[in-house]
């Protein structure tokens, strides 16, 4: 029977990928994954030889209509990215929704996201948060960091490293520089990083401690 297995991989520490993730991907025929190269890594490690099939966001568009024709004959297929959960600032809403329309079974297996550590790290309440993601780059970039500015809760960020003091500048000109928050780095691998300060603060080390890694901003609501 036809099924597409949304299954998450870890963000960094190979530990982290579950028991029946690992079996998923043993059992289904075919893997669709954002980068071939990074999922066979990970495939190798654990011993999993697979058909992987490439789907990113430059060609899922088109890679869709195949994929659903494969599921509606009866394959049943894995999606996932190079690290995280499919869907999650990363390919997988369009190929979910394309299923659910099709009638195709979906089955979302839980597993590792970068921002739910990163907010719990944080120190700053987690009982209600804003997920935002990746910030615009251009349009339409300060009508959102004027709305976060104003929520009455925590929100929270994915940003590069080459953007990240830019992006704190605008979160002190748009929350206050006295303002809480934490960036955290390289979650879960060797040298991963909390950074608990004040915006102005953590900006002032960024400047003279250029990040490396992948980064999730967690900042406190305006309250």
């Amino acid at each position: 029977m036809s099924k597409l297995f949304i299954v998450p991989t870890p963000i960094g520490n190979l530990e982290d990928i579950t028991l029946r993730s690992l079996r998923v991907l043993k059992e289904v025929d075919t893997i669709l994954a954002e980068d071939t190269r990074v999922t066979a890594k990970l495939l190798s490690h654990f011993d999993i030889h697979k058909k992987v099939i490439s789907y990113h966001l430059n060609n899922e568009h088109q890679k869709t209509i195949d994929v659903i024709s494969h599921l509606k004959s009866g394959t049943v297929m894995a999606l996932v990215t190079d690290a995280g959960t499919p869907g999650i600032s990363d390919p997988g809403f369009l190929l979910v929704s394309n299923c659910v329309r099709e009638h195709i079974p979906v089955e979302t297996l839980p597993g590792a996201t970068a921002f739910i550590p990163a907010l719990v790290n944080s120190g700053l309440p987690c009982d209600r948060f804003f997920f935002e993601g990746f910030l615009p780059h251009k349009k339409g970039r300060q009508t959102r960091l004027s709305f976060l500015s104003q929520l009455p809760y925590t929100f929270v960020l994915y940003e590069s490293p080459h953007r990240l003091c830019k992006t704190l500048e605008q979160l002190v000109e748009f929350c206050g520089e006295e303002r809480n928050a934490c960036v955290s780095r390289e979650l879960t691998k060797i040298f991963e990083e909390n950074q608990r300060n004040s915006l102005k603060m953590l900006l002032e080390h960024y400047t003279n401690h250029p990040a490396k890694g992948e980064i999730v901003i967690v900042v406190k609501g305006n309250q």
